[in-house]
């Protein structure tokens, strides 16, 4: 096995890691950390499986590829490590989830509180080369994260899936729309922010369609540093 997973995402992704694309995925990674600086450190770069158990995924948050500058990357999708001030994507996040319900901007841009709550903060790509983004691209990484999103959407219970931007709604097509509420916009960046995201209300939207699919809805506030 050229990945240590938890034991249920691995049971759950058991074929797919047998696939030959994984070993050179793995043997690719392990010459990028010995010849340069990659983030999120190795033993952070499945921090979305780890925090959050399959079998309690209610919500997948999808993003692209880690942050690339030191210290911010820790394996969830737009968090930063505790301590860090939000990059600019997190802080229109934040800007919005104010507007939509209220809740004071954190200081901390560390969203382990939602991850434990059930929401997988995924990352279409795993590893980044420091301050070269996107350089980590086309590696292997985006067909392990397909496939997880395939898994989630094989769950039986309904999962909101939240796509912000045109390469994460490019996933839409592995999610079964019938069963699964999707939640998509324009992505939070400075760049795009103003044609569509601030204003679409994602946060009170999503406790909306996990209360009426019968599932208990996510305390969006951050609350303090979590180390």
């Amino acid at each position: 096995m050229a990945f240590h997973l938890p034991q249920d995402w691995n049971d759950v992704l058991a074929d797919e890691l047998e696939q030959p694309y994984v070993s050179r995925l793995a043997s690719f990674l392990q010459e990028e950390r010995s010849r340069y600086i990659v983030y999120p450190p190795e033993n952070h770069q499945f921090s979305a499986l780890e925090l959050t158990p399959y079998d309690q995924v209610k919500v997948l948050l999808l993003g692209q590829d880690p942050y690339h500058n030191e210290n911010q990357a820790h394996g969830l999708s737009f968090s930063v490590r505790p301590g860090v001030p939000s990059p600019p994507s997190l802080r229109n996040m934040f800007k919005e989830l104010k507007e939509d319900l209220g809740y004071e901007v954190p200081d901390d841009g560390c969203l382990i509180p939602w991850a434990r709550q059930g929401v997988l903060m995924l990352n279409t790509i795993l590893t980044v080369r420091a301050h070269e983004p996107k350089s980590h691209k086309n590696k292997g990484w985006e067909t392990l994260t397909d496939a997880i999103i395939r898994k989630v959407n094989e769950k039986d219970e309904s999962v909101v899936f939240v796509l912000w931007g045109n390469d994460a709604r490019k996933k839409k097509k592995w999610i079964d729309t019938n069963r699964h509420p999707v939640i998509e916009s324009v992505h939070p960046s400075p760049l795009s922010a103003k044609r569509g995201f601030f204003g679409s209300r994602p946060f009170s939207r999503i406790n909306h369609a996990l209360k009426e699919a019968g599932r208990s809805e996510i305390d969006w506030r951050i609350h303090g540093r979590i180390e």
